[in-house]
């Protein structure tokens, strides 16, 4: 397997709050040290509810947020300290809301004209016909190119969105909740156009969302996340089948399912772990009904190498 995006020990803490004299309070550990590897060509998922820090890796893979610890390796170059040019040449974030990503008082064709000035100095001749190949790629008609965000239907910007990102010429694509403000006749739509570019153009995605069927429909593997930690990683058709952690199976038992009624799932409780006193442990172990001593002393740690497997100390049969 050709390494395409590699993270060694990446984390993110924020400070909270200010003294008298400006030192913090506090530290929030957002995103726990995490060393995976994404292979080229792949679509790695990520999945995990609200304030599990998806969307900080998100942040962080792009530039927009400086690690705390730990590298990112794009094709075999390290880009934690690399001019934000570089990031933009090699990966991308697609945004979750299409339209407010857009700056609204530029055009399209200004918006599309900014990363081929920016990151490939192109001329206006060649970006022209950069930016036509581009908008037949995701379906595109050229003379939305002179129209403003807010005259677009949210299927649309999105298309736009992912232009944008086309535009930079990046092979790693951060999707985050890419279709999930999209009504569900778009979001097919979407899903398969970026099907067809992944196929088309050899690119790796990262699909964040907590659409648990969209993500398992779209992955070669997913990553689960729960407070800031990688705890179950495997092929996407065996991750919900048949989940190792705990916290995978409560996920998979929340998902609405036609024809399944609604129950409560079973756990001890429904809330995430005080970030600004977290528990020794296993972070999980207060709504596991599984846990025992060594969970609540002792962190699990995925397997060694951290491609496959759940980082558990009573993991599911």
């Amino acid at each position: 397997m050709t390494i395409a995006l590699q993270l060694e020990n990446l984390s993110k803490s924020f400070a909270v709050g200010r003294s008298l004299f400006g030192a913090p309070k506090g530290m929030v550990r957002a995103v726990h040290p995490i060393t995976l590897t994404v292979g080229k060509g792949e679509t790695l998922g990520i999945v995990g509810e609200s304030g599990c820090g998806k969307s900080t890796l998100a942040r962080m893979l792009v530039g927009l947020l400086e690690p705390t610890t730990g590298q990112i390796e794009i094709d075999g170059a390290a880009l934690d300290n690399a001019d934000p040019a570089i990031f933009g040449k090699r990966i991308q974030y697609v945004f979750q809301d299409p339209i407010s990503s857009l700056n609204p008082r530029k055009t399209i064709r200004q918006v599309m004209e900014a990363p081929l000035k920016r990151l490939h100095g192109m001329k206006k001749t060649e970006r022209n016909r950069r930016i036509a190949e581009i908008f037949d790629s995701v379906n595109l008609r050229e003379e939305f190119l002179d129209r403003y965000p807010h005259e677009f239907s949210g299927g649309q910007a999105q298309r736009i969105g992912i232009a944008r990102a086309l535009a930079a010429e990046a092979s790693i694509l951060i999707l985050d909740e890419p279709v999930s403000a999209l009504d569900v006749s778009v979001q097919a739509q979407v899903l398969n156009l970026l099907a067809d570019l992944k196929t088309e153009l050899d690119l790796t995605y990262l699909f964040i969302s907590h659409d648990l069927a969209v993500v398992e429909a779209v992955s070669d593997r997913i990553a689960v996340l729960y407070f800031g930690s990688v705890v179950e990683i495997g092929p996407a058709e065996e991750v919900f089948r048949a989940p190792r952690h705990p916290y995978t199976r409560l996920l998979a038992e929340s998902a609405p399912v036609v024809g399944r009624p609604l129950t409560a799932p079973e756990a001890k409780g429904s809330e995430l772990p005080d970030p600004l006193n977290p528990p020794p442990g296993c972070a999980f172990a207060a709504r596991c009904p599984h846990a025992t001593d060594i969970c609540r002393s002792e962190t699990p740690k995925l397997p060694e190498g951290g491609q496959s497997g759940a980082a558990c100390f009573h993991p599911l049969a």
